[in-house]
């Protein structure tokens, strides 16, 4: 039963690393200003707009290599 179990948790922790082989991934922060419904921007108490920041994950694009031609 013993056997069982820790076969199990190391299958487990072999799976979760493999979910995320590059767990350094850069992140960046992008803000928006928060609107109401009828689509104006909301100012806090200084005057100033109230802006929603969330971070996200920002993904290197691969090039590829050209396609030779046929002859």
């Amino acid at each position: 039963m013993k056997k069982l179990i820790i076969a199990s948790m190391i299958g487990l922790f072999s799976v979760t690393s493999y979910a995320n082989p590059n767990s350094t991934a850069e992140v960046k922060k992008v803000c928006h200003d928060k609107k109401d419904k009828a689509g104006k921007v909301v100012n806090g108490k200084d005057g100033k707009p109230v802006q929603e920041c969330k971070e996200i994950k920002v993904r290197k694009k691969l090039e590829g290599t050209p396609i030779p031609e046929k002859k």
